[in-house]
């Protein structure tokens, strides 16, 4: 029996840009909103006749396009794609924390979700009160929520904070809290978000070794995330998302497969384009390639093997520095490669490329992004996020016979033991 029934679903936002005289367009925050209308108030009173040299241009961005699915009760789903794919909206529309532009949605069961940092919870309540309340959300009464308190708390490990507002919990211990939760409060359907990185590798494992227990339990698992190997363990079925659109569904294994294999073409990046760029433009970052051991063009390497990143680039620049740097899927720094420290001449760009070699990669398996920047003294000349992501292969670096757990923090290194 389909647990979930998702018919012709598709989600819309529409996104204001403001259009300069220049033609140039800018995505609009709530400070430039608020100066815009004031420098139009004092412009208006000062030159009544004058005309505006500002428009609002409005774009629709589709989230999520056409998507028709059936989820059977027990199913254990794994949700992958890129950032931005639709993945998260998905989870946001089942939770009723948005609603979809068109289609329809029919849901067998009670619904718990565990999404973003924040979401769920009373910031002003404490934990103890947190917990009943998610309770009365989901339908259950007073006297079910105190049959499995002990069991979340002791799951959660937050209980010397149970009488703490949970405004005042690290984002861990809210993690951790929201998990039990949404975990141990009895639904037909949980819903699970990359959010479950923010918690500690220990934890990490705990929340999986949960997930599984409760989908031998007959549940229903929806699980968002990057981690393949976390999905690979846990899920039977998975759905691959991009741009909006379902690219597949199937078994785990085939899905996984396909995506990583569709991460290794076409792995020349044109960032000419790209209208987020950072820095004073005296030259400027047009395309970048990573290459594997062998030197071919890829987004795939294993933990362990050497790779370069090439970067092309127009313009001049004297007295310039260079840099390289890896970020994980959560946006956290892991590393940076930067001539100023690590190439002693005085660097003098004229040429059109440089490449970046890395000897090892000691990376955990993952996915992460390259982000680019040319520099000059303490300036940035051109500085791009997010450049391209690239994924990196768990495997038996220390010839043990046993793959290293990605969860295994975030970079590992070489080392010996010696025991008397």
């Amino acid at each position: 029996m389909s647990i979930i029934k998702i018919e012709n679903l598709s989600k819309k936002y529409i996104i204001g840009h403001d259009k300069a005289a220049t033609g140039a367009y800018r995505y609009k925050s709530l400070r430039d909103s608020l100066a815009h209308t004031c420098r139009g108030i004092v412009q208006r009173l000062r030159h009544p006749l004058s005309t505006n040299t500002e428009t609002t241009e409005i774009e629709e961005f589709w989230a999520l396009k056409d998507i028709n699915l059936e989820i059977e009760q027990g199913d254990k789903v794994g949700i992958i794609g890129r950032n931005g794919a639709g993945k998260s909206t998905l989870l946001k529309i089942l939770s009723r924390i948005t609603e979809p532009t068109t289609g329809k949605i029919t849901i067998n069961g009670r619904v718990a979700s565990l999404l973003e940092v924040g979401t769920g919870f009373h910031p002003e309540l404490t934990g103890r009160e947190n917990i009943y309340l998610n309770g009365a959300v989901l339908g259950m009464t007073r006297k079910e929520i105190k049959k499995k308190f002990d069991e979340i708390v002791d799951f959660s490990g937050v209980e010397k904070f149970l009488d703490t507002p949970v405004k005042r919990f690290s984002s861990g211990m809210y993690v951790r809290l929201a998990f039990a939760v949404a975990a141990h409060l009895d639904p037909e359907i949980l819903l699970i978000d990359e959010v479950l990185a923010v918690g500690d590798a220990e934890f990490q494992k705990k929340c999986l070794g949960k997930m599984d227990e409760v989908s031998k339990q007959g549940r229903t698992i929806l699980f968002v995330s990057h981690n393949m190997a976390a999905i690979k363990s846990l899920c039977t079925k998975g759905i691959l998302f991009g741009n909006g659109h379902l690219i597949k569904y199937g078994a785990i294994k085939d899905v996984i497969e396909f995506y990583v294999s569709s991460q290794k073409g076409a792995d020349v990046v044109d960032l000419k384009e790209r209208k987020d760029r950072i820095g004073t433009g005296d030259a400027q970052i047009v395309k970048a390639v990573m290459r594997n051991s062998k030197g071919d063009e890829t987004k795939t390497i294993e933990m362990g093997e050497a790779f370069s990143v090439e970067v092309f680039y127009e313009g001049e620049l004297k007295a310039a520095h260079v840099a390289v740097m890896i970020y994980n899927i959560m946006g956290d720094w892991i590393l940076e490669a930067n001539s100023f420290y690590s190439y002693k001449d005085v660097l003098n760009l004229n040429g059109k490329s440089f490449k970046c070699f890395f000897d090892k990669n000691f990376l955990v398996g993952g996915m992460y992004s390259i982000s680019l920047c040319l520099g000059r003294f303490d300036e940035n000349v051109d500085l791009v996020h997010q450049c391209f992501d690239f994924t990196v292969e768990s495997k038996d670096v220390y010839g043990t016979g046993r793959i290293h757990d990605p969860r295994s923090g975030v970079v590992y290194a070489d080392h010996y033991w010696e025991f008397k």
